[in-house]
């Protein structure tokens, strides 16, 4: 499985819905994901990959993390995974 299908995964079980159900420009609010939903996502994340990611709940517009959409987070952990690795 790729990342991004794991990630995929990840958003739509926080999200109660398919995996076929998130594209990769959907944002987390259209998916209705709030903001404890974005926290349990992103622990889950860390957990599956094993990274951390530079993410403030508090502040996320201050974030050097890309939450805008699927693709974006995708995009963030990719990067992480590959400069971890």
């Amino acid at each position: 499985m790729s990342i991004q299908d794991k990630v995929i995964a990840i958003i739509a079980e926080q999200a109660v819905l398919e995996p076929s159900d998130v594209t990769l420009d959907s944002t987390l609010e259209s998916l209705g994901i709030d903001s404890l939903g974005l926290v349990e996502s992103i622990f889950a994340i860390e957990e599956e990959f094993d990274i951390s990611i530079p993410f403030n709940a508090n502040e996320p517009e201050e974030s050097d993390f890309d939450i805008s959409n699927v693709a974006a987070i995708i995009q963030g952990i990719e990067k992480l995974v590959a400069e971890k690795g």
